[in-house]
């Protein structure tokens, strides 16, 4: 059977699939209500664009994030109350809210509201009551009964806040779920699911697990660094040396690999997908950190729904000495540790890149992944308006087509 891109190149595969599939587009976008489960292991901001596009063709895709960020505001959060790291979540909540009138546009304000980070620690003590109290205008503007909820979580939040707490930079939105958090002891479930009616968010947002651990990365010449911060190359300069092993740790004096699975809740989620997408985003932090718990390998690999690879364009510092090609062998090395007879294909089916657009670190080896039962889309993916990095509206069809 065949496959058909873009650009009509032919790949044998299992059944025909068309891309892009105009019939499905038109289908999931005329009813989203019914649109695809595609599943996205991710992190961060690289899949904030696709995130806004894709709740116009389905409500029902799953967001497993991981949380175990140690920079910027959510850092503050997690070293105050020893949490799982909530900011990547809320913004993901926030990609898939709906922006309409009809998505209650007064709380997305409010939840997507920062404090100054030039104002004194008074003042910014005084605006937290004001908004605890509701003289706040961002909550006056919030309609009853959805302003007593909110003004009870941050009601919360400041009595349990701590005296040395940081409200510089501090996100609302992030506040509002750290006292669902710790109020529901210490379950993110409950919350999320609040905060998803509150802004009728388009799909489903869970983190890989939900425990208080660290990222820890072993390299090459014999350094470990400790911290998702010190891996990404983004606030501290970039690694110098290629990760050789990456764990989830509990203690960051004495970095020791923690052992961690996952819950029901989660094997469920990744057995309901139709389609398992690892997208772009920082290669280990973002990709890899979600398949360390112990468990989402067997799971997916049970999965028989199609796994799709999107490489990042460009450089990325966490891939230093590791080559496109490279990637995937890791990518399948970490997803088949939960048992040896767990093949690269139930990992990994597709690899979609643009060779002829894009720019990627390393060139593949597509007649060696073949054999490993693993198909190459070739395929448009970069366009003027993106170059040169991926266009959310060439890869979307992607997808959805492959469903």
């Amino acid at each position: 059977m065949q496959i058909t891109t873009q650009n009509d190149i032919r790949l044998t595969i299992r059944k025909q699939i068309i891309i892009p599939d105009q019939v499905k587009m038109a289908r999931y976008r005329k009813v989203p209500e019914l649109g695809p489960r595609i599943l996205f292991f991710s992190g961060g901001s690289a899949l904030r664009r696709l995130s806004r596009q894709l709740k116009k063709y389905t409500y029902n895709s799953i967001h497993v994030i991981t949380a175990f960020d140690s920079g910027g505001s959510s850092a503050v959060l997690r070293r105050a109350f020893k949490m799982l790291a909530i900011g990547d979540l809320r913004a993901r909540l926030m990609d898939l809210a709906d922006q309409t009138i009809f998505g209650n546009p007064e709380i997305y304000e409010l939840f997507t509201y920062r404090f100054s980070i030039d104002v004194d620690k008074a003042s910014l003590a005084l605006e937290l009551s004001d908004m605890v109290q509701g003289r706040h205008p961002l909550v006056q503007k919030i309609p009853s009964p959805m302003r007593r909820i909110i003004k009870n979580h941050l009601f919360w939040f400041k009595r349990r806040m701590p005296a040395f707490f940081d409200l510089r930079g501090a996100s609302i939105g992030n506040l509002i779920l750290t006292a669902g958090y710790l109020e529901n002891r210490r379950h993110p479930d409950t919350v999320i699911y609040i905060f998803s009616r509150l802004v009728q968010v388009k799909g489903t947002v869970r983190p890989i697990v939900n425990r208080y651990l660290h990222l820890v990365a072993e390299l090459a010449d014999g350094c470990t660094v400790v911290g998702q911060h010190m891996v990404t190359g983004k606030v501290v300069p970039p690694l110098k040396s290629k990760i050789k092993k990456i764990y989830l740790s509990e203690n960051t004096d004495h970095p020791e690999e923690a052992s961690v699975h996952i819950r029901e809740k989660m094997r469920q989620l990744i057995c309901e997908a139709e389609l398992i997408c690892y997208p772009m985003g920082s290669f280990y932090s973002s990709i890899i950190a979600n398949l360390l718990p112990r468990g989402v390998g067997a799971t997916i690999a049970y999965n028989h729904a199609p796994k799709v690879y999107v490489p990042n364009m460009g450089h990325d510092p966490e891939c230093i000495g590791i080559g496109l090609n490279e990637q995937v062998h890791k990518l399948i090395e970490y997803g088949c540790r939960d048992s040896v007879d767990i093949a690269p294909a139930d990992i990994v089916n597709f690899v979609v890149i643009d060779s002829k657009n894009g720019s990627y670190q390393g060139s593949i080896d597509k007649e060696n992944l073949k054999k490993m039962g693993i198909e190459v889309i070739d395929c448009r993916l970069v366009s003027e308006r993106s170059a040169p990095l991926i266009d959310e509206e060439l890869l979307l069809p992607v997808l959805l087509s492959l469903t």
